[in-house]
């Protein structure tokens, strides 16, 4: 064994029968019959390491003029998740758009049939086929904007910019729907500028699905405060730190969800996030925008408490032109 083979089935197995450290039984049935009939096999099989599934590609192989067979172990736990992934990916994607899609096939079958004549259940059932229709309109751009997130996610912003123009920008968009919901926006822009490095129009999208949020579910007649801080060191950034929060004083969100909050198609309630207009693709969109940025999401929250998103970023170094 070399020893990554050591280091996966353990040392003590030397000299000892293979069976001691091929414990699984696809892959002793493998060696078993390879021995015999000298024929190469791939065996693939799953074990739980430190608490987690990895997955390895197993390949068997006779050695020539020998009675020996040669093992080669693949880890293909990365091409596993990846799989995974995908097939979530698609059934979510099938599941959020098969509700919509069931209900206007069926309003579409009733206004041919039993309300044909009736103004009042066509008005009706015209204004719930606009509003599903809409639904998947969401999702389709909200999937469209993930898919074009995750293409640039490796290309580093370059611009620098000032944060304070974004976060005005975006209190300004949201001022009708928080007028409209009762909800008191509060912000004190800082007096210096907050220079980083970033992509104007993808930070807009954070911010605005922030306080987006903050203000559909923090309930009305609530108040939503923004608060900027500039921080001297960030553990996770290693370094200053421009840290943003959004705080709402809603019903909160369970301590279980918030692990989860980021993942695609995620809803802590998914009933309510439904009502609200919700894809459920917002706050991944979010954190691949941050990531591009070398950010962080962190998320605060307890049941009756109310909900605490902060976004850390770091700052652009400030010219000298700037400083005097």
């Amino acid at each position: 064994m070399n020893p990554r083979g050591a280091a996966l089935l353990g040392a003590a197995c030397l000299g000892r029968h293979f069976t001691t450290g091929l414990r699984h039984p696809k892959l002793v049935e493998a060696v078993e019959h390879c021995l015999q009939d000298q024929v190469p096999r791939d065996v693939s099989y799953q074990i739980v390491d430190s608490g987690s599934e990895m997955h390895y590609d197993v390949h068997i192989h006779a050695i020539a003029g020998s009675d020996l067979i040669l093992l080669s172990f693949e880890n293909a736990t990365a091409l596993a998740q990846a799989e995974q992934m995908r097939r979530d990916f698609v059934a979510n994607v099938s599941h959020e758009l098969r509700t919509p899609l069931t209900g206007l096939i069926g309003f579409i079958e009733t206004l041919r049939g039993p309300a044909r004549e009736d103004a009042k259940a066509r008005e009706r059932f015209l204004g719930i086929m606009a509003s599903e229709a809409e639904r998947m309109n969401r999702l389709v751009a909200g999937l469209l904007s993930l898919s074009r997130v995750e293409a640039d996610g490796r290309l580093r912003p370059t611009t620098r910019l000032d944060l304070r123009r974004v976060l005005q920008s975006v209190l300004a968009n949201l001022d009708p729907l928080a007028r409209e919901n009762r909800v008191d926006l509060q912000y004190t822009p800082p007096e210096a500028p907050l220079w980083i490095t970033g992509d104007s129009d993808q930070l807009l999208q954070v911010f605005t699905n922030l306080v987006e949020n903050a203000v559909k579910y923090g309930g009305a007649d609530q108040r939503v405060e923004i608060s900027v801080q500039n921080l001297p060191h960030d553990p996770v950034l290693r370094g200053p730190a421009i840290a943003v929060t959004v705080r709402d004083h809603g019903p909160g969100i369970d301590p279980i969800h918030l692990p989860r909050l980021t993942e695609r198609f995620y809803r802590a309630d998914s009933h309510r996030s439904r009502e609200l207009g919700g894809s459920g693709l917002g706050l991944a969109i979010v954190k691949h925008i941050l990531n591009r940025h070398r950010g962080r999401l962190r998320v605060a929250s307890e049941p009756g408490q109310g909900a605490v998103f902060t976004v850390v970023l770091p700052p652009a170094q400030v010219p000298e032109s700037d400083k005097n």
